[in-house]
């Protein structure tokens, strides 16, 4: 394989097949860390790279927090894992009454789970298993939106909008899902400081689906309240009340994937906070444990849990047949309790908060630059749009993260976009930092 010329010798990269990666030119191109502190990654070119994306938008707190640490070590010593099944260590109960205070009202239940993937695959059935005891057993569509990103279980691929992610996996997803048109549109709302004004209108989209289908067939609505992984899209001023409004009116369940606005990005705790719009459920996952352990969730309307469990038959059966090995694992759950003692005792939610305007000035001090078609901003996250190489999707940003990457930093590829989501315990200069890292990049990858 002549990809092996470019491997750093002194490490074997051929077993291993890189999840999300175009792996033929990782091999022609590796990026390879070796370590994680702080605000900062180091390579195994004894580069210091500022984390621009905190992760995968999973680590607000930055890396390495020993407060982190410490609590999964004393829980290892006392208990490394609790059957999932029929019992709970104390904990578990714990810190789900912890994520409910947080949760918007109503939303007193979590379902705990692995990942992001698998939170979503558990809120559609949830949803299916809602209508079905309530009598509504002909509900059984769901709704997603075009470029939303769900994770990756059969589930999550069939209401998710990424055709890169659906069009191999076609035979397995599931019947009987429609989606609603994506809420970008540059000629309107390029260069966009917070929401668009633009585009609420798009939210009467649902009307039309509805009336296409009956609102009786309609199981649930599931949208991400910012849409992450296609590179920040802000919803329009009014949307998501909108898509509120008509979900109510035909008694079909919202769902807000917060696995990546959850806990903080936006300034809030979820993203139902911030815009003043509260879902049935919220998937969360990433944010929760920092990234430490894997851990995701649920949260679910308390009327939904009674409904599930006053048609479970005798109190010894089993009322929802879901769940997983490691549903609230002891470990994950220390260190989830460990962050939120983090987010509380260092107040990062206020000063994620805070940084969201040198984020949004450094950002939008780009505009007018040579190669930049975009520039969004919402709570501590943004990106910009690239004009793409000419035949060749994804190769500009490539070179835009490889350019950050010999400058210092890391950035987050989507598409012909790149989004940047800097840890909560970044100070200002770092912020500007990175942006100023970010505009040489562009101006280094125009070259190709």
């Amino acid at each position: 394989m002549t990809a092996a010329l470019k491997i750093p010798a002194s490490i074997d990269m051929s077993a291993y097949w890189l999840p999300y990666t175009p792996n033929r030119y990782f091999h022609q191109h590796p990026k390879v860390m070796q370590s994680a502190k702080g605000a900062y990654y180091y390579d195994d070119h004894g580069r210091k790279l500022f984390d621009g994306l905190s992760g995968l938008w999973c680590s607000p707190l930055g890396h390495a927090d020993p407060r982190i640490g410490a609590a999964i070590a004393k829980q290892y010593e006392t208990m490394d894992y609790c059957p999932a099944f029929q019992m709970a260590s104390e904990a578990t109960f714990t810190l789900a009454s912890r994520i409910v205070k947080m949760a918007p009202k109503g939303l007193d239940k979590v379902f705990f789970t692995n990942s992001g993937s698998e939170a979503v695959d558990t809120a559609l059935k949830i949803a299916i298993g809602y209508h079905r005891v309530m009598g509504n057993a002909s509900r059984i569509r769901m709704i997603g939106r075009d470029r939303s990103y769900h994770g990756v279980g059969i589930g999550g691929i069939s209401v998710g909008g990424m055709v890169a992610n659906r069009k191999m996996f076609a035979s397995m997803m599931m019947p009987g899902v429609d989606h609603l048109p994506h809420t970008y549109n540059l000629s309107q709302m390029a260069f966009s400081r917070g929401q668009p004004t633009w585009g609420a209108h798009l939210a009467d989209e649902l009307e039309k689906i509805v009336a296409l289908h009956d609102a009786n067939t309609i199981a649930a609505v599931i949208l991400e309240p910012v849409q992450g992984s296609t590179g920040v899209l802000v919803p329009p001023d009014g949307y998501l009340q909108k898509i509120r409004e008509i979900c109510t009116k035909h008694g079909i369940l919202l769902i807000f994937d917060e696995v990546i606005t959850g806990f903080g990005r936006l300034g809030a705790n979820f993203g139902a906070d911030r815009f003043g719009v509260t879902p049935d459920m919220i998937t969360f996952a990433k944010a929760i444990t920092n990234g430490v352990i894997p851990m995701g969730g649920v949260l679910v309307r308390g009327d939904i849990y009674d409904a599930i469990m006053g048609a479970g038959g005798q109190e010894q059966m089993i009322e929802f047949f879901h769940g997983y090995t490691y549903s609230g694992h002891p470990i994950p759950t220390a260190a989830a309790h460990a962050v939120l003692d983090i987010f509380e005792s260092d107040d990062l939610i206020n000063r994620a908060r805070a940084l969201e305007p040198v984020l949004e000035n450094a950002l939008h001090a780009l505009k007018g630059k040579s190669g930049i078609l975009d520039i969004r901003n919402f709570g501590l996250s943004g990106a910009i749009e690239l004009d793409p190489v000419a035949g060749k999707p994804g190769l500009r940003s490539m070179k835009v993260l490889e350019a950050c990457i010999e400058r210092g930093a890391l950035v987050r590829v989507a598409g012909d976009a790149i989004a940047v989501g800097p840890p909560f315990i970044s100070t200002p200069a770092e912020v500007e930092n990175l942006i100023s890292v970010l505009g040489e990049a562009v101006d280094a990858a125009m070259n190709i």
